[in-house]
């Protein structure tokens, strides 16, 4: 799949997803996920599938606590969301980032995947 310039909707088994561009600004923070959600709602989405490049690398480092604050806005407002692209550098450095990934990818709100197939394949069996 070629990368993305532009944020697009696209419609995966009946579910309205804004998928975030490559390019863009990080999700770094509790504010930046405020931001995103509200762009989500803009669009008229249902969900949002950001690349992994839109990630900044603090956000992978569980320490920093960027990943639980910012998933926690998006499970707040009932914004499910779709970290979408390569986390093998990641989850190799960090036992905890796995069990955080994996523990996650068991429930309904924050999927960890590897490419927009994948979204369609879990939203295909939701």
């Amino acid at each position: 799949m070629t990368e993305m310039t532009t944020d697009s909707v696209v419609l995966l088994h009946g579910t309205r997803v804004l998928h975030l561009a490559a390019e863009g600004p990080k999700l770094d923070s509790a504010q930046s996920a405020l931001d995103l959600i509200g762009h989500v709602w803009g669009h008229e989405a249902e969900m949002l599938a950001v690349p992994v490049a839109r990630c900044g690398d603090e956000f992978f480092d569980l320490e920093t606590r960027i990943a639980g604050e910012v998933l926690q806005k998006f499970t707040n407002y009932h914004v499910p969301l779709a970290i979408i692209g390569d986390l093998s550098g990641h989850l190799a450095e960090s036992s905890a980032l796995r069990a955080f990934v994996h523990e996650s990818n068991q429930g309904r709100q924050v999927w960890f995947l590897a490419d927009l197939d994948e979204l369609a394949d879990r939203l295909a069996r939701r």
